[in-house]
């Protein structure tokens, strides 16, 4: 059906309007699921990019190991439990202002 969006565009749509209103706390199941690598990397730049903040956070949950480089720490799971946690030096990503005002 043509004037149904589809599923990457649903997730963009979802995003923004997450992000519109400047939420202290971003919670995200598989946000780059339905998208290619690109748009994957954009979202995730602008996740990251809200975080920055001091009296931000997002957390993303994922199978998606690509997106570990934008985290400050990981933590891995196996049947519902923390196996394992692990601090990261995440990508340096602009300020989500930064990245709006270049899109």
């Amino acid at each position: 059906m043509p004037n149904k969006p589809s599923g990457g565009q649903q997730q963009r749509v979802a995003l923004a309007r997450a992000l519109v209103h400047e939420p202290r706390l971003i919670v995200c199941d598989e946000p780059t699921a339905a998208l290619d690598h690109a748009t994957g990397e954009a979202v995730m730049e602008l996740l990251a990019g809200s975080a920055v903040h001091p009296d931000r956070a997002v957390i993303v949950v994922t199978h998606d190991s690509r997106v570990f480089q934008f985290a400050d720490s990981v933590a891995y799971m196996d049947d519902g439990r923390i196996v394992q946690t692990e601090s990261r030096h995440r990508i340096e990503t602009p300020a989500l202002e930064n990245v709006l005002a270049s899109a």
